[in-house]
């Protein structure tokens, strides 16, 4: 598990606490004060299930180290080039990342510089609905693994977003429909792009975190994003692409990543021509293609 500095301090000086006191006075766990850590740090480590609860009302919170707060406690305890391996989780990039995506070279030339640069450098891809701006975000995704997030703006407030991010710790957080997202999620976004701290009260509980991570996001509309938000991101515009580049993405997909023959890849492309721009419509009609047919699934699926 990943902790920063400050959660790692916190770990340890709270099992230490914990060790030279008598168990018997923690029958309602201790308070923040009796182990001098800001309220905001513990509830990092409840969420990380570092803590538990034992007690609770409106004028005390009493807390304790779960079992897997104590063996995070005791890792910490260990040579400090042990820790380092232990929570070493650079990011390497596949020789094939952007493989399957035509032209756009600078774009690419872009993303690879901020996926790997040492500090974050953000990056916004927007033009009109079109493949090229799915297929960026998607490669990403499988590239990162359990590195990245992938969010629809959308629908952040339902998928609990900054709870997640506190839990999985992502490297690269990647959002579709940037400028769907609501002001509450926008206001903790902006936060977090500027200096890595990322607050937020929700349902009456405050997230007070500090975490390095960069974000690569898409939007269709440039415009309806705020001057606050614009000025974070290095702002890269896409064009659609014509009936041969679509043609050409398309068949790349379907024959490396479905292992669809190049004879099915190249019907599929062929009718879907004019139909749709979005490769994900191309991968569900292969999926569906055995049991349905390639018309039935287009007809189904577009129509």
């Amino acid at each position: 598990m990943s902790l920063n500095q400050k959660q790692r301090d916190a770990v340890f000086s709270i099992l230490e606490y914990e060790q030279t006191h008598d168990p018997k006075e923690f029958c309602l766990g201790w308070s923040w004060s009796d182990v001098r850590v800001a309220p905001a740090t513990l509830n990092s480590l409840l969420l990380k299930g570092l803590l538990e609860e034992k007690f609770h009302s409106n004028s005390y919170r009493g807390l304790l180290l779960t079992e897997l707060g104590r063996e995070q406690a005791n890792l910490l305890a260990e040579p400090a080039e042990a820790c380092e391996k232990a929570t070493d989780q650079s990011l390497t990039l596949p020789d094939d990342l952007f493989e399957d995506i035509i032209g756009h070279d600078e774009v690419k030339e872009l993303l690879r510089a901020a996926l790997l640069a040492e500090k974050p450098v953000h990056v916004l891809l927007a033009g009109p609905p079109a493949l090229a701006k799915s297929l960026f975000l998607w490669d990403i995704e499988r590239a990162c693994g359990e590195q990245g997030i992938w969010l629809v703006g959308s629908a952040t407030s339902k998928a609990g977003l900054w709870d997640l991010v506190v839990e999985r710790e992502p490297r690269i957080l990647l959002i579709d429909e940037l400028d769907k997202m609501n002001a509450a999620d926008t206001a903790a976004l902006l936060s977090l792009m500027e200096g890595g701290r990322l607050v937020r009260a929700k349902k009456g509980r405050t997230l007070d975190v500090t975490t390095s991570i960069k974000v690569v996001a898409a939007t269709n509309q440039v415009a309806k994003l705020s001057p606050e938000l614009k000025s974070r991101f290095a702002i890269r515009k896409l064009e659609a692409y014509d009936t041969v580049r679509y043609r050409t993405v398309v068949k790349g997909v379907l024959i490396r990543r479905e292992n669809v023959s190049p004879e099915l890849a190249e019907e599929m492309a062929q009718k879907l021509d004019g139909k749709t721009q979005d490769v994900r419509d191309a991968v569900r009609v292969a999926r569906l293609s055995p049991q349905l047919g390639i018309d039935k699934a287009i007809r189904l699926l577009l129509t």
